[in-house]
């Protein structure tokens, strides 16, 4: 089943169906809506977060769901999949890849307890880093999937830039595990150049699913030429 869900993740792209959090389209049929849309556009996947909005894109989609658990936590910058229990939520939503954060931050859970309960489960464990010391710790914890999605959201790791991190993807690419190049892919020709870099798979959130973003970008773009 892994193999299976991994094969049919390389070589296309996740679609992360996140509205902005308390936004008008911050609701799960309107996120499941979204899902189906992705999907009939040629998405290979999805990232959900949620477990109620897994389970319910589950009962909608039949690609791969990445589902992911997010939390603001008042001791440590970790928001993804912070618990245990949340792993386990997702599990039991449907959920084939569970996504947590692989960096060496400050967490509640053990990440390798994280890990094992979703490989006992059956299901592929996701990690979300921000180096390559983040990513072969992964790897050493059984994470089948290692992503470059903190790059730039950590204190580390923080340049202020707002291009993906396609360096990270090509060192990524030479330590034996199935690449999820996530980060500040917000248009195809990017997604494009990641897995010429050598992601095998690559997410795309914003720049499909953030209505509020894109139109940010457009507003952006038409005042400083209208300044000009």
């Amino acid at each position: 089943m892994t193999m299976q869900t991994l094969s049919h993740l390389k070589g296309g792209f996740v679609a992360s169906c996140q509205p902005v959090t308390g936004g008008p389209m911050d609701h799960t049929d309107i996120i499941v809506a979204m899902a189906q849309a992705a999907v009939n556009g040629g998405a290979s996947g999805l990232r959900i977060e949620g477990a109620e909005n897994v389970r319910a894109v589950r009962a909608a989609v039949d690609v791969p769901i990445i589902g992911i658990v997010k939390r603001d936590l008042p001791d440590t910058p970790v928001r993804i999949t912070p618990y245990l229990s949340d792993a386990i939520a997702l599990v039991d939503s449907g959920a084939d890849i569970v996504a947590y954060d692989g960096t060496s931050r400050p967490m509640p859970d053990a990440r390798q307890n994280i890990v094992r309960e979703v490989t006992d489960a059956g299901r592929i464990a996701m990690a979300d880093c921000s180096t390559v010391a983040d990513a072969k710790a992964a790897i050493a914890n059984g994470a089948g999937i290692i992503g470059t999605t903190l790059s730039g959201y950590t204190a580390d790791t923080d340049t202020g830039s707002e291009a993906p991190d396609l360096a990270l993807v090509q060192v990524f690419s030479g330590l034996g595990a199935f690449v999820m190049a996530e980060g500040r892919y917000n248009s195809p020709d990017l997604a494009r150049k990641a897995i010429e870099a050598g992601a095998d798979c690559v997410t795309v959130g914003s720049a499909i699913t953030r209505v509020e973003h894109i139109a940010g970008w457009f507003s952006a773009a038409v005042r400083d030429g209208f300044r000009r």
